[in-house]
């Protein structure tokens, strides 16, 4: 389940793999994309993902009451005027994509129709993404999946057969390397209904690398889902929430993302391999343990008493469950106290 993008791995035994989502976060100027980019690659974000579409791909400019968004953070408006609003530009994606190279960080998009990925494909995109109110666009998948490149589609709302249909669509059509995104789709999300363990569910029937899209606030979900077995963590993010856009209420800021990527990075390196063996750290800490112990000065040929030895620290001598094997041993040599006891010194 380990795979690369831009030569970074991915999977469970590499560090989680953090994308930075700028989405609608430029708020309609360039100038804020680009700095937003230097930003999460100097807070050491892995990747930086934008949106690829317009308001014409999206939906239509219709004002029946289907196409008005009811509730919620964008209560009142049309699809087709937020989708104005939100969108980056066709015509930025070739200065966003070398600046991000410039800068050496990792960049590519979630293509919402076909134009989108043909415009993603000349400017080589080394992967893609799939928002999970798309998992449904079985033939939009079979086309991404066609470019061999790896995919990252995230399943806010599905269900297991939905997930199931998009994962035989992007196999079927050629991607071999695909993580699935746990997500729950809503702006922002309630804590209390991250759902984090549904991932394992996911990975398991499934059998693929597995991530969380958080819209939570804050970064405790994200973190909490790399403990989980997340390798991917996906969030949304932006210079400064004060400056209001449509996705800036659920959106962390650089301090904030760089806070992210350092806890992450801790929670997948505490996560360890499992083993009952003692660790580096604990190499100097025998001392600490306890063990048998002589107390008394005794001479050769001493047979061993209650009276003669017992169950201290420091650990360096025999394991205290050897105790009532020692009782009634014979010395071969003379010990002073504080002498550790061991079988060498025994008579067989």
């Amino acid at each position: 389940m380990t795979f690369e993008i831009n030569g970074r791995r991915i999977g469970p035994d590499c560090p989680p793999y953090i994308i930075a989502e700028l989405s609608a976060n430029h708020n309609g100027d360039i100038a804020q994309a680009l700095k937003t980019i230097d930003a999460a690659a100097k807070a050491g974000a892995c990747a930086i993902k934008i949106q690829t579409y317009t308001a014409d791909t999206m939906t239509i400019d219709c004002d029946l009451p289907d196409f008005k968004i009811e509730g919620g953070l964008w209560d009142g408006y049309k699809l087709y005027d937020l989708y104005t609003w939100a969108q980056t530009p066709f015509e930025w994606h070739q200065a966003i994509f070398a600046h991000a190279k410039k800068v050496g960080i990792t960049l590519f998009s979630t293509p919402f129709d076909e134009s989108a990925v043909e415009l993603l494909e000349s400017l080589n995109t080394p992967a893609y993404k799939v928002a999970s109110f798309e998992l449904t666009d079985l033939p939009l998948i079979r086309c991404i999946a066609a470019t061999g490149k790896p995919m990252i589609m995230s399943t806010g709302m599905a269900t297991l057969d939905e997930i199931h249909e998009a994962v035989e669509a992007a196999r079927s059509a050629g991607c071999n390397d695909l993580v699935l995104l746990h997500c729950i789709s809503s702006y922002p999300a309630p804590m209390d209904q991250a759902n984090l363990k549904q991932m394992d569910i996911i990975r398991q029937t499934f059998g693929v690398t597995v991530g969380l899209s958080d819209h939570t606030l804050g970064t405790t979900a994200s973190v909490a889902a790399v403990a989980l077995g997340a390798c991917v963590i996906e969030k949304h993010f932006i210079l400064d929430r004060t400056e209001k856009g449509p996705d800036s209420e659920f959106s962390i800021e650089p301090a904030e993302l760089s806070g992210l990527v350092n806890d992450a990075n801790d929670a997948w390196s505490a996560l360890g391999n499992g083993e009952f063996s003692r660790q580096p750290a604990e190499s100097s800490n025998t001392i600490f343990r306890r063990s048998l112990y002589f107390i008394k000065d005794l001479p050769a040929g001493h047979r061993i008493g209650p009276e003669d030895i017992r169950r201290i620290r420091p650990g360096y001598g025999l394991a205290p469950k050897y105790y009532d094997e020692l009782l009634g041993r014979r010395l071969k040599q003379p010990v002073v106290r504080g002498t550790a006891t061991s079988w060498e010194i025994l008579d067989d």
